[in-house]
């Protein structure tokens, strides 16, 4: 469980925003496709653009393990979860359509929607309660005759906040339409299994807690909706060449274009590494330098902790605000004066903000990772607690 060498006086607390640092395996991967596959997948017929196809081939059947899926070609890749959350909702809704989404989403479903609401398709956005959790039944009561789709983050880029998504799932499936998950923040962080969770649709950025490097990420469709979902972009797929038209089978109709090889390559290794990591493992790691850092902030005075009190009920993610230090302030004493790497502002998620009270200040926030340690997060709350003032409650 060693990362690779880093600046060892350096921090690094972002992990929300991407995984850092990477297994060594990863860049052991990307520097041999780059040294040594070199060929272009599915364009050619010799052996190193054959090798390059396997090396894909071989990412989708990991990722398949790692999420519960039977056929791995239902995998399209993307460069990252927002162009995958493009691809579901621009492909499916039409104007007519009514979609339900929850009040902690970030921009790249946001977005989409508010693009769509322009076009004729309706939208609910369900609100959740002050620390982000979204209530099943408040979603249920959305339901529409028209409703096509829920999209819902699995868990929060602000909060950590993590949604009962199984439930909701069901919920859906016992209605009949369609449910849709942004698992940018959860996708090798949580146990996700599509069938058990109800998914027809699931985002998924490979930068973070995949391991992968930045430039990658996939949507999982569900058998049939091919024939529903219409490709974001269309081109060369490597495949029937001799038609003009696209291809309508999984993956090759969300694939156009030279695929990012050599970042897919470093996805497979990164996705190895958390299946034989364990999934319950990182996630008990990343788990107990939560709680100890909650636990240490409710001792410090002046502090505002935004989600769930409890580290069960959130990713690894924690947002929080100091009295009168501006979070922008806060996060370059952090930099300058610490050491400390961590992101200030509003996330991309000015609906989540306006949940938890936050917009238009922001907050601070802490994304701890599997390669973070105790001592880094007591070093933090010494930190934190000198921008604090020095002051704790008795």
């Amino acid at each position: 469980m060693q990362p690779n060498p880093g600046d060892n006086h350096l921090i690094y607390f972002d992990n929300a925003a991407t995984s850092w640092p990477k297994p060594a395996g990863m860049i052991e991967a990307m520097n041999h496709y780059s040294g040594i596959i070199g060929g272009s997948p599915g364009r050619s017929g010799h052996r190193r653009s054959l090798d390059a196809g396997r090396i894909i081939l071989e990412t989708r059947e990991v990722l398949a393990d790692l999420f519960g899926i039977d056929d791995s070609l239902r995998i399209a890749f993307t460069k990252n979860a927002t162009e995958a959350l493009n691809i579901a909702l621009l492909g499916l809704l039409h104007s007519g359509d009514h979609v339900i989404t929850s009040g902690m989403e970030h921009n790249s479903v946001m977005r989409p929607l508010r693009f769509l609401e322009t076009q004729g398709v309706q939208i609910s956005v369900v609100s959740c309660s002050g620390d982000g959790r979204l209530n099943p039944e408040d979603v249920r009561a959305a339901i529409r005759p028209q409703t096509r789709l829920l999209v819902v983050a699995h868990a929060s880029n602000v909060t950590g906040t993590i949604q009962p998504i199984a439930e909701m799932g069901h919920i859906v499936r016992e209605h009949g339409f369609l449910f849709c998950v942004d698992a940018a923040q959860t996708a090798g962080a949580l146990p996700i299994h599509v069938d058990e969770m109800a998914i027809d649709l699931l985002a998924f950025s490979g930068h973070k807690s995949l391991f992968g490097p930045q430039g990658t990420g996939g949507l999982y469709i569900r058998e049939g909706l091919e024939k529903h979902l219409r490709p974001l972009m269309m081109g060369g797929t490597g495949s029937r060449s001799e038609f003009e038209v696209q291809p309508d089978f999984m993956p090759d109709k969300y694939e156009s274009g030279t695929p990012n090889a050599i970042g897919l390559a470093g996805l497979g290794a990164g996705v190895r590494f958390v299946l034989a990591e364990g999934v319950e493992a990182i996630r008990s790691k990343e788990e107990g330098l939560t709680e100890r850092f909650l636990k240490g902030l409710a001792s410090l005075k002046g502090i505002t902790v935004y989600g769930p009190p409890d580290a069960a009920s959130r990713t690894a993610v924690v947002s929080f605000n100091i009295a009168g230090v501006s979070p922008s302030e806060a996060a370059l004493a952090f930099d300058e004066r610490f050491g400390i790497l961590c992101r200030p502002g509003l996330h991309c998620a000015p609906a989540a903000h306006r949940t938890i009270g936050t917009f238009s200040r922001g907050t601070i926030r802490f994304g701890f990772g599997y390669f973070n340690n105790d001592e880094e997060v007591s070093f933090a709350l010494e930190a934190i607690h000198s921008l604090a003032g020095g002051s704790t409650e008795q």
